[in-house]
């Protein structure tokens, strides 16, 4: 048999050429297989972006005091002698609240009355020395200084009658002041003081609080930018005269439920204050039930309509780098992620005035499974009943 022999350059040809052909060989098998094992397209739902008129609610940290809360202090010195109500309960205009040790003052009181009568008495003196000289100086038989000196002893008795009077009037007065009674009917707030405290005029805690509160008030500030807005929403040529145009406010409570009745924006301070920039606000409720108190917290609610906005549910959207996308449908089924310019929220709904435009379709659900650029297979869902949905 011949023997085939080959030189060097011919082998390392012919083992090129076999690996080109194997590499060429594999290539073919994967790209058949992936072309064998591609998916379909996913069907995902999608929803028309439409506009129309919506209401958007601002929220405002509010405080609750009373309509009148009335601090009760004593107007005489002395001892605490008794407490007639308890924290927190509801009196009555003129219900006895506290007492003061009252025998000082009733010792004054007396002390006052008997010298009344004495000085009573000595007019009475004094009125018939001028009686009894009238006839005798008309007679020349005493002289006119005489009756001159006991008429300025009548008008001397006279003006310590009208002190002494003035005497008595005061001590009853200050003896009044140990019964302290209720000047409008509310709730007792906290008693710092105990049976047998001394009680001054001077000091600086008062025996209690009352809150009447038949009506609340509820202070609420806005910022230098909230205010802006507020007086380019309402119309009026003054501050006064937008308040005038604002519609009825909710109160929001601690708990984030909406206290039953609504109230009514009054009153605004004139000026920004210089430590926090702020302008505050008062509104007023009707607190005939009594649940509302002085001290309690909550959010004023504004409504503000817009007449008409896009709305992107929530759930379409997506967050990145604090800015808030949804996935736009193109007219080749591919998704685009578009940022939104969002001005509020109502409900489960962005308010949008940037990134989209009326009747362009987004993706609703799903949107976890995509990035740009993907194909899908649309799913139109009806706009209204996502809508109704979402709110829920």
């Amino acid at each position: 048999m011949e023997t085939i022999r080959l030189s060097r350059r011919a082998l390392n040809q012919l083992i090129l050429l076999g690996a080109v052909v194997i590499g060429l060989t594999l290539h073919a098998c994967n790209s058949s297989q992936a072309t064998a094992t591609a998916p379909p397209p996913q069907e995902l739902p999608v929803i028309s972006v439409s506009g129309r008129p919506v209401t958007t609610y601002t929220d405002f940290t509010a405080s609750l005091q009373g309509s009148r809360d009335i601090e009760i202090r004593p107007q005489v010195d002395g001892y605490l002698e008794s407490i007639y109500v308890d924290e927190g309960a509801f009196v009555h205009k003129g219900q006895t609240l506290f007492k003061i040790d009252a025998r000082t003052y009733t010792q004054e009181y007396n002390t006052a009355k008997a010298q009344l009568l004495s000085a009573k008495a000595a007019l009475e003196s004094a009125q018939i020395n001028v009686t009894k000289l009238t006839p005798l100086v008309q007679a020349n038989v005493v002289s006119d200084v005489q009756l001159k000196t006991a008429k300025a002893a009548y008008d001397a008795a006279a003006a310590n009658v009208a002190q002494a009077q003035s005497l008595v009037e005061a001590a009853k007065i200050n003896l009044g002041y140990t019964n302290i009674t209720a000047p409008a009917d509310g709730y007792i707030g906290s008693i710092p003081f105990k049976t047998g405290s001394l009680i001054v005029k001077a000091q600086a805690a008062p025996l209690t609080v009352l809150s009447e509160n038949h009506e609340m008030h509820a202070y609420f500030s806005m910022s230098e930018t909230d205010f802006i807005n507020f007086k380019a929403r309402f119309a009026g040529n003054s501050v006064q005269e937008k308040i005038k145009h604002l519609p009825a406010v909710d109160l929001v409570l601690a708990d984030n439920t909406v206290y039953p009745v609504k109230g009514k924006v009054e009153l605004a301070e004139g000026q920004f204050s210089k430590s926090d920039g702020t302008i505050s606000f008062r509104a007023t409720f009707e607190n005939k039930d009594g649940l509302l108190r002085s001290g309690n917290t909550g959010k004023i609610r504004l409504a503000n309509q817009v007449s008409n906005s896009l709305l992107v549910p929530q759930e379409a959207t997506f967050e990145l780098q604090d800015k808030v996308f949804a996935y736009a449908l193109t007219d080749s089924n591919k998704v685009v992620g578009k940022p939104l310019t969002v001005v509020g929220t109502s409900g489960h709904f962005y308010l949008v005035s940037g990134g989209l435009k009326a009747g362009e379709k987004i993706v609703y659900q799903g949107i976890d499974r995509l990035r740009d650029g993907v194909i899908i297979k649309p799913k139109l869902m009806n706009a209204d009943s996502v809508m109704r949905t979402a709110s829920l």
